[in-house]
């Protein structure tokens, strides 16, 4: 088994990661997906396809990336270790490059004439619109109005890439919406398009596939801190919206117990609040977008209008295989308010000259609370998911500066 812990295996054949994950979708949709996933395991093998991707990591994204200790932060915090994995220098400023680039491949090499995704910060859209370019193949991206109202420079970026950028008007016009939209248009004609998925969600294959094509993230920690400190890190921490950079940080550790894993969900305005968007924190095991995981949602078992200020976290579900981790113990899942975030982001762009994305300053909060209570030999590394330049002019005005 290639990916497994206890002995279980992540996933199992039917796509299920203990009792979270599966296919909760009708059957000419199963049939698309369980296309994709024998093209996938078929094509993810073979010589062709994997050094034409390790060659895009390296030439393309500018893997590996590096591992940076914020001497200056750790010093002025007084305790642990602070290590960056700077997951901001890949080429599109984020983590998701890793995986568009790997669905880009896969629908070029399964002869499909369009791409469609969805998109929160715009994150996904940049880097999915990037490697279609790349590989020639037309690209629809459906995003919420709120959304592009917010994040405007990715809006322009997707433009300019050429793809085909889809305003999503209904219900609360953010991420969930713009999946429902993407999802419709997919379902025209499955046999034509393929839909690439944005994080480690929906059905099966997608969490497995998007976790596979992530995972670099992991192995480089490993390589890099027994080269920076000849052991494992202490802890691995990153942000969770769907849970891709989170999954990605975390897969090569999961059987090395001496690793503590800890994920960072937004807690917006607080967890008292109906201002958040804790999924694992608060929320409980039930199905959305095709997939049983925790969800946030009303007595009806519909999804809660979730907040963050990030909109790459804004997401009532998270991935099955987070929902597993979170049952086994394995990872500990702790929160972050929306104001323990614009802290982080202005004292890691201060302190250490990295302006990091409001996502990615969820995992840094984590680090900057918890680090002064640890012993000064202990490592942290912080998965800094994205860069800030999106979020820029929002956190100015929000700050008045």
């Amino acid at each position: 088994m290639e990916h497994q812990i206890n002995g279980v295996a992540l996933p199992n054949e039917a796509g299920f990661f203990g009792n979270f994950g599966g296919q909760f979708i009708p059957p000419h949709l199963k049939e698309a997906m369980d296309e994709i996933n024998a093209a996938y395991e078929e094509i993810r093998h073979t010589a062709e396809f994997q050094d034409e991707l390790n060659d895009l990591f390296k030439n393309y994204v500018g893997r590996p990336s590096p591992l940076f200790h914020a001497k200056r932060l750790s010093e002025q915090l007084g305790g642990a270790q602070i290590y960056l994995k700077r997951e901001d220098l890949n080429h599109t400023g984020a983590h998701k490059i890793n995986h568009c680039l790997g669905e880009a491949l896969l629908a070029k090499y399964m002869g499909k004439t369009k791409v469609i995704a969805e998109t929160g910060a715009g994150q996904h859209g940049v880097a999915l619109a990037t490697a279609c370019a790349l590989v020639g193949i037309p690209c629809e991206i459906h995003m919420g109005q709120v959304d592009i109202e917010k994040e405007h420079p990715n809006v322009v970026k997707m433009k300019i890439l050429g793809a085909k950028l889809v305003s999503v008007t209904q219900g609360t016009a953010t991420l969930k919406d713009a999946v429902d939209s993407a999802f419709e248009e997919y379902l025209k004609d499955p046999k034509n398009y393929i839909y690439a998925i944005g994080s480690v969600v929906g059905p099966h294959p997608f969490p497995k596939m998007v976790r596979d094509f992530q995972s670099i993230i992991g192995k480089e920690i490993k390589q890099q801190s027994n080269a920076h400190f000849g052991q494992h890190p202490d802890y691995v921490v990153a942000c969770v919206g769907g849970g891709s950079n989170a999954i990605g940080a975390f897969t090569a550790f999961l059987n090395e117990t001496d690793v503590k894993l800890v994920g960072v969900e937004p807690a917006g305005h607080g967890l008292d609040t109906d201002k958040h968007s804790a999924t694992l924190t608060l929320g409980k095991p039930g199905q959305i977008h095709g997939m049983a995981c925790y969800v946030l949602e009303d007595a009806n078992g519909e999804p809660l209008p979730v907040h963050s200020i990030a909109s790459g976290l804004d997401y009532p579900g998270v991935g099955p295989q987070h929902s597993y981790l979170k049952e086994l113990g394995r990872v500990q899942y702790e929160t972050a308010t929306d104001q323990e975030c614009l802290d982080a982001f202005m004292t890691l762009s201060r302190v250490e000259g990295i302006v990091p994305a409001l996502e990615s300053s969820h995992a840094v909060a984590w680090a900057l609370r918890e680090a002064p209570k640890m012993d000064k030999n202990i490592k942290i590394v912080v998965n800094l998911s994205g860069r800030g330049d999106k979020d820029s002019d929002y956190v100015a005005e929000k700050l008045g500066l």
